[in-house]
């Protein structure tokens, strides 16, 4: 209710504390603004009470119908995003609409992040509900998904929507107690509500820093609204201790959210939820830290110990998480480690300034886990390296040859990557190892159409760098301290000699280690692990839920649904 609550208010009182410019627009012009404004409102709260409605009746063709409705409902949110992110281009090309300073004064922020955020959220929430509606018809969970598969997805809407820090934590910590509710749908399973009850844990700890960064954001600019901070930072500066702190407890927020290490086995062992909870945790709430990040890095000034923490954080688990992905023989234990990876690439990307390479990151990666999850029951080839095929030279021929076309383009265009040369290396990296993982690379037909394909993702990520960038507030390129762009080169030599080592010689002594300790994600999950357990089974006990199981370990944890 403090959601709804924030913006009837802002509905009333329209006062704002920012400059904003005056409308030159037509009464036409500003009464559609208002109604598409006040759908992508409305919508959300609909959804909301379609939620509570369905959690109570017991009809089951009122149900079916709630069902119908959700459905129908995301659509139009589907329209009316794409509508407002239209007005918006409309916006900024050609005359003033209006419908930026309009949402401001109701308490939304629609801006070209919000936009492709919720376009991206409604999509795969839309395509999930459709999937579900037949894969759990006759399941026992089927009555109880509806309601808190829309309260997570309502509450991520309004994280991305609204301009008010206040609402924005309240949202995070909405997200994170619905999702409760659906990873325990099969309450039957201990190791199930066990797992559960350890990212209960983990997030009740993201939660408190995220309230406590919000609250020290507003020690140093004296308000909670994100557009009067934007502007704010102009006169009062971005910089302070408070600020400081601040970025060091967002970090650690976005760390805990993207399961990063060694908080990341409660990700690993939520595998028991059914499939279409984990196509939502992994495609549309897991990434919520980044989108943090993205929203709030203009509060700050430069490199920030923020960002350091990413740095370091996020590029330890995408070296760990790469490597453990590729022994696992479980397509859906690849999976999970593959987000665990994709999410440490994305703050490291955030952590070295790159923000437009991160939202398409987060966008790409949500479409292509959300899809994988739902379709993972099907017999497919997975395209990937494993550790125990042996490179041929013809492929590692191809790669270096894609490698360097890459780094070429990169040379004459240095934009793409903010003008820092690690990321230049690591999207040279990318395409060398697509190339690598791509079936029939090695076979001479196939080969210059590899290449071809792996050439142009450089041409298509410039193509989209620039579609994405008006999104976010542009910013002045900033150096990085030299202790973090070294350290950064580390990450990636790190990744590149590991990589030589076990596809250079994969039946070798110091591989087939290498393997085993991986297969196990290097038992970094342990320390966290054995003390959340202790607390999980101590509260679940409480709660008359017994939880005396001996979980395995990470790694190596099924899924039974």
């Amino acid at each position: 209710m403090i959601f709804i609550n924030h913006f009837m208010y802002e509905c009333i009182n329209v006062k704002v504390g920012v400059n904003l410019k005056e409308p030159n627009m037509t009464t036409l012009t500003t009464t559609a603004s208002l109604v598409l404004l006040m759908a992508w409102l409305a919508l959300p709260v609909a959804l909301l009470a379609l939620a509570g409605f369905a959690n109570w009746t017991k009809n089951p063709l009122k149900l079916a119908h709630c069902w119908r409705l959700a459905e129908s409902g995301f659509r139009l949110l589907l329209l009316a995003t794409a509508t407002i992110g239209a007005v918006l281009l409309f916006d900024r090309l050609v005359f003033d609409t209006g419908l930026p300073e309009l949402g401001i004064r109701l308490g939304l922020f629609p801006d070209g992040l919000a936009v492709w955020m919720a376009l991206m959220v409604c999509f795969i929430a839309w395509v999930i509900l459709r999937y579900t509606r037949d894969y759990l018809r006759g399941d026992p969970a089927y009555n109880s998904f509806l309601p808190w598969f829309l309260t997570t997805v309502v509450s991520v809407l309004v994280l991305v929507f609204t301009d008010h820090l206040l609402v924005l934590a309240g949202a995070w910590v909405g997200v994170s107690l619905s999702l409760h509710q659906l990873l325990t749908l099969y309450a039957e399973r201990p190791q199930a509500r066990l797992a559960a009850a350890q990212k209960f844990i983990a997030s009740r700890l993201g939660d408190a820093a995220i309230l406590a960064a919000v609250l020290l954001i507003w020690n140093h600019y004296g308000s909670f609204r994100i557009p009067e901070i934007y502007a704010l930072g102009e006169h009062l500066g971005r910089e302070s201790q408070s600020l400081t702190i601040a970025s060091v407890l967002l970090a650690v927020a976005a760390a805990l959210k993207c399961a990063q290490l060694p908080f990341h086995g409660w990700l690993i062992r939520v595998m028991e939820a059914p499939t279409p909870v984990s196509a939502l945790l992994h495609a549309g709430v897991v990434n919520l830290g980044g989108f943090l990040w993205l929203r709030l890095f203009p509060v700050f000034e430069g490199f920030t110990a923020g960002h350091m923490i990413l740095l370091v954080v996020g590029g330890a688990t995408a070296i760990v998480a790469v490597f453990t992905m590729m022994t696992q023989n479980s397509a859906k234990h690849g999976l999970v480690w593959s987000t665990n990876a994709q999410m440490g690439f994305m703050l490291f990307e955030i952590a070295l300034g790159a923000y437009t390479l991160a939202l398409l990151h987060l966008l790409a990666h949500s479409l292509y886990k959300a899809h994988s999850f739902l379709a993972v029951g099907r017999t497919v080839k997975v395209s990937r390296i494993a550790f125990s095929e042996q490179i041929s030279k013809s492929q590692a021929g191809l790669a270096l040859l894609a490698s360097g076309l890459a780094a070429a383009l990169l040379w004459q265009a240095p934009q793409l990557v903010a003008h820092k040369p690690v990321l230049a290396a690591l999207l040279v990296f990318a395409v060398g190892a697509a190339v690598l993982g791509t079936p029939g690379a090695s076979q001479k037909g196939a080969r210059v159409v590899v290449l071809l394909l792996a050439v142009t993702l450089v041409p298509l990520y410039g193509v989209l760098n620039w579609l994405l960038s008006t999104a976010l507030p542009q910013t002045a390129h900033t150096a990085l301290p030299v202790g973090a762009e070294w350290f950064a080169w580390v990450i990636l030599a790190v990744l590149f000699m590991l990589s030589l080592v076990l596809f250079a010689r994969p039946q070798g002594v110091v591989a087939q280690k290498l393997h085993w300790h991986f297969s196990q994600g290097l038992y970094l999950d342990k320390p966290f692990e054995k003390l959340t357990r202790r607390w999980a089974q101590t509260w679940l006990n409480a709660h008359g839920k017994p939880a005396d199981i001996r979980l395995r370990h990470g790694a190596l944890t099924g899924e039974r649904s």
